[in-house]
């Protein structure tokens, strides 16, 4: 069978698209390599919430009348009045989770069990093998998410006791272990909290950066997450958009304030008790070597140079992630045009290559280079989708205008 749209992945990004897509005659399949959709399944903790709205799901900024927005997965499962009662400002990953799972289900254009190994072109359309079959399609998207960034010195000893945090859930250390949490964004603190909550007192949190530093949930600073600013974003410089980058890093990988404040009153507390935890901030992780009980890490800090040793004897990596072009597209690469070692990306989430105007490649969640800080967010999640859609189906199907932003970046950006 010939697809009109295959999507690699079945993640938030591609869910958004197929449940976008559900009412059209659209050939479409999600090609899932897990045996169930599941998001983010090593970082569910129990106290660890969105930092974005519920109104940001899958579908409601576009669709709000859509069967799949998480107002209608509340109704449903009979959560809505107790949801509204409990005032949640934003749903737990736990609860946002059991959301993704319930449009899951509701979509039958998911195949479960699916590893893609490579896409190929052959002059009229793609060949996306997956599971030993070829599956044809005209177009293609790509949503199968970042991978786990992991300083050098660490990579080779990654296992049970050294590991990214996207692994924290199953290989929880043990409360009388001695812990370090290398990061300085969300996921690090949950961490952090986490372990202090599971009374692993002796915790050490490195950090390269001066301190905790907070989210900026501004409201001006929320102005980055809107599509006016997506679209002005595209049509800057690549030297402009690398410093804007740099310069909003807070609005995006900062620390809720709201989990500041419970670590800090854990940390209070932990005073009258043993293993008082330690927060080294302005330090960074340059090496790490077995001990025979444990790891010594070598810590530098930023401002003086120098290098001081750590002994414990797990060893958490909360260093973030990077988005590459997936290995499964390497038989494309040199058909795809690249710059400052990026790829190009349109307007329209497209990638620049030199195959056939109908044959279009999209990327989800991987254009954060070309569209802003707002791309791996979740808050342009089903502006996005809408903007993919309407470009593989040739016809405005959704809204996407942005017609009236509260900051004007540029005389010639007004999306309408």
């Amino acid at each position: 069978m010939t697809f009109d749209v295959i999507g690699v992945g079945a993640g938030p990004a591609n869910l958004s698209l197929a449940a976008l897509l559900a009412a059209e005659p659209t050939r479409l399949r999600l090609l899932e390599q897990r045996s169930e959709v599941s998001w983010h399944p090593g970082l569910l903790l129990p106290d660890a919430s969105l930092q974005v709205s519920h109104l940001k799901d899958l579908v409601t900024p576009v669709l709000p009348t859509s069967p799949y927005s998480f107002l209608s997965f509340l109704v449903q499962n009979k959560q809505f009045y107790r949801f509204t009662a409990a005032g949640y400002d934003r749903p737990s990953r736990v609860e946002f989770d059991q959301y993704l799972r319930w449009v899951a289900k509701q979509l039958p254009s998911i195949e479960y069990g699916l590893r893609v190994d490579e896409i190929h072109h052959d002059g009229v359309g793609f060949s996306v093998v997956a599971g030993g079959q070829a599956h044809r399609t005209r177009s293609v998207v790509l949503g199968t998410g970042p991978v786990p960034t992991v300083p050098d010195c660490a990579a080779p000893h990654l296992g049970t006791t050294v590991f990214h945090a996207s692994e924290y859930a199953y290989r929880r250390p043990l409360p009388h272990q001695r812990v370090a949490v290398v990061g300085g964004g969300q996921s690090s603190a949950e961490v952090f909290l986490d372990l202090l909550g599971h009374r692993c007192r002796d915790v050490l949190f490195v950090t390269r950066r001066s301190n905790l530093l907070p989210l900026d949930d501004s409201p001006f600073a929320n102005e980055f997450f809107t599509p006016h600013y997506a679209v002005m974003f595209h049509g800057l410089d690549t030297a402009t958009r690398r410093g804007l980058l740099a310069e909003q890093r807070l609005t995006s990988d900062g620390i809720s304030t709201d989990l500041l404040r419970r670590i800090y009153r854990e940390m209070y507390q932990s005073q009258y008790s043993t293993g008082q935890p330690t927060v080294r901030p302005l330090h960074e992780l340059v090496d790490l070597r077995p001990r025979s009980s444990g790891w010594a890490l070598a810590l530098r800090h930023t401002g003086t140079g120098e290098v001081l040793e750590e002994v414990v004897d797990v060893v958490v990596l909360a260093t973030g992630y990077h988005h590459d072009l997936p290995p499964y597209l390497d038989p494309l690469r040199d058909r795809i045009r690249f710059e400052d070692g990026h790829p190009v990306v349109g307007p329209d989430f497209s990638l620049d290559w030199d195959g056939p105007e109908e044959s279009t490649i999209h990327l989800q969640n991987m254009a954060r280079h070309s569209h802003g800080i707002a791309d791996p967010n979740l808050s342009l999640l089903a502006w996005r989708s809408a903007v993919i859609v309407n470009s593989l189906l040739g016809k405005e199907l959704y809204d996407v205008s942005d017609p009236f932003p509260t900051i004007t970046w540029h005389e010639g950006t007004t999306l309408s």
